[in-house]
């Protein structure tokens, strides 16, 4: 979707701040203009404040309000620094790939992080407010959609949700037919002379992943040589950081559901722990997994 335009501030400069810092003799600015500060306006604070919209009237709904945004605002970032990442791997720029992973990993930890907050949730506590959400679900989150389609994680029935928003429709339209992040280095792979077979590099992106052997094959020849020389070794490592920590982050929220709800059918329509436990199960980057028994 387009974001909104930024509010409007004054640019600053090296010379500026060397001379504002000898005007306050290295004390914060404290006489600011205007009806508002720099911090709130660059960051729109005020606004990003004033989106906590709880329905019940309990202590402990904030709490799940918050995380959930927060986790939607760093899949916005992870998708950001994996698009990224991807645009660096069809340049054949992969110092810049591995930079951009570097990232992912560190937001992927946050967002694992979240469950330890949402954790603390109690069964009691959840139960009044859960009626609120309606059938609200975090399977509808569109940022995550587009995150599980960059990784390769492709099923055409997953947009129907969104069909009545068109903008959104639109795009997850458009990232379901795009290659996705490791089609892009499975193409990197034969342009570096491995022999990949003609189906896994020219085929239709919006059909969902199958492992081929000819990848798997080109891992394992790559994966001979685990030297900080080889990039694609390195590439092939970057890629596993982030698919185990997408996993991890499946587990602890399987785990962190079973906790609070147990048993229960989920309020999206999903059976719950059953159907994330069906979820924990799927792998980014299939042959990068299976490689690892042939070495």
């Amino acid at each position: 979707m387009t974001d909104p335009a930024p509010r409007l501030i004054e640019r600053s400069s090296d010379e500026a701040r060397a001379a504002t810092a000898d005007l306050t003799g290295g004390a914060p600015l404290l006489d600011l203009p205007g009806g508002s500060t720099p911090y709130i306006d660059y960051e729109s604070i005020d606004v990003l404040l004033n989106l906590q919209q709880t329905r019940s009237g309990t202590h402990d709904e904030l709490a799940f309000y918050i995380m959930g945004q927060v986790k939607e605002l760093l899949f916005k970032l992870m998708r950001h620094e994996l698009l990224a990442a991807q645009r660096h791997v069809r340049a054949g720029t992969l110092p810049g790939a591995f930079e951009a992973f570097r990232r992912v990993v560190r937001i992927q930890e946050l967002l694992i992080s979240t469950w330890d907050v949402l954790g603390t949730i109690t069964p009691a506590q959840f139960n009044a407010f859960r009626d609120h959400l309606g059938t609200a679900s975090g399977f509808q989150s569109y940022m995550y959609r587009h995150l599980e389609f960059l990784l390769g994680n492709k099923v055409r029935a997953l947009l129907n949700p969104h069909r009545g928003a068109t903008e959104i429709h639109r795009e997850l339209e458009q990232a379901l037919h795009a290659p996705s992040l490791y089609d892009d280095v499975i193409a990197l792979l034969a342009r570096r002379g491995h022999p990949i077979a003609e189906t896994a590099l020219d085929r239709d992106w919006s059909r969902p992943y199958a492992a081929d052997d000819t990848v798997e094959n080109a891992w394992l020849e790559v994966y001979r040589d685990p030297s900080q020389d080889n990039d694609l070794y390195l590439l092939g490592e970057a890629l596993m950081d982030v698919a185990d920590r997408f996993r991890q982050w499946r587990y602890r929220h399987l785990i962190t559901v079973e906790r609070i709800i147990g048993y229960k059918p989920g309020t999206g329509g999903t059976s719950g722990s059953g159907w994330l436990r069906k979820i924990v199960e799927h792998q980014f980057f299939p042959e990068l997994w299976a490689v690892r028994t042939r070495l």
